[in-house]
């Protein structure tokens, strides 16, 4: 009976982040980015959303929290590096990766509030 109720809140809590994803998306798009990839995965680690702008990449971890501050402190230091090396294994894959700028991107989703969106936030 326990482990069926952690079953069901892990359910729980990948829709509200799937969902945290697709409005940080919109978001972005709507302030001018091209989506390129959502939950990219690489044998060094996922990435939520990879956004570009131009010649500027973006690579967003997406938080969906209560407020700002615990969607920012929930970006650990482990999860800032294992973005970091795959945004590095992603850009080597470009064709135009001589011509790109990127950096790394936190988007926190709140209830009742629009998505913030921190650029270079780490």
């Amino acid at each position: 009976m326990r482990s069926g109720g952690k079953l069901a809140r892990k359910r729980r809590s990948e829709r509200k982040g799937r969902r945290a994803e697709l409005f940080a998306a919109l978001s972005l798009q709507l302030k001018g980015y091209r989506i390129m990839n959502l939950r990219y995965r690489t044998s060094v680690g996922e990435i939520d959303l990879v956004a570009r702008k131009g010649d500027l990449i973006a690579f967003v971890e997406v938080k969906a929290r209560r407020d700002l501050a615990s969607g920012v402190d929930s970006v650990s230091y482990a999860a800032q590096r294992r973005i970091h090396a795959a945004g590095a294994l992603f850009i080597s894959r470009q064709p135009d990766s001589a011509q790109l700028s990127w950096r790394c991107d936190i988007v926190v989703v709140s209830p009742w509030s629009w998505p913030v969106h921190l650029e270079d936030a780490f």
